[in-house]
């Protein structure tokens, strides 16, 4: 998985995102406009995609699209 790939899953998966807006840099929870909804949908989008439960405390920790990408690619082999 590239982060480019981890990008279009987020994009595809929130349909007020625009493809090509989001970057490894963004801070996701502006992009998002970050909720209680929008975390279930990236822990859901997360675990069919990848069959990985990421947890609202990796949620909590990370800033950047990056950071999520990095935890899931940390624990999940390809």
């Amino acid at each position: 998985m590239s982060i480019e790939a981890f990008i279009r899953n987020v994009e595809e998966e929130f349909d007020d995102l625009k493809p090509g807006i989001l970057k490894p840099e963004s801070t996701f929870r502006d992009a998002l406009e970050w909720n209680s909804i929008n975390a279930l949908i990236m822990i859901a989008m997360v675990k069919n995609e990848y069959d990985y439960t990421i947890t609202a405390d990796d949620l909590v920790k990370s800033k950047t699209i990056q950071d999520i990408y990095n935890i899931i690619t940390s624990r999940v082999k390809e």
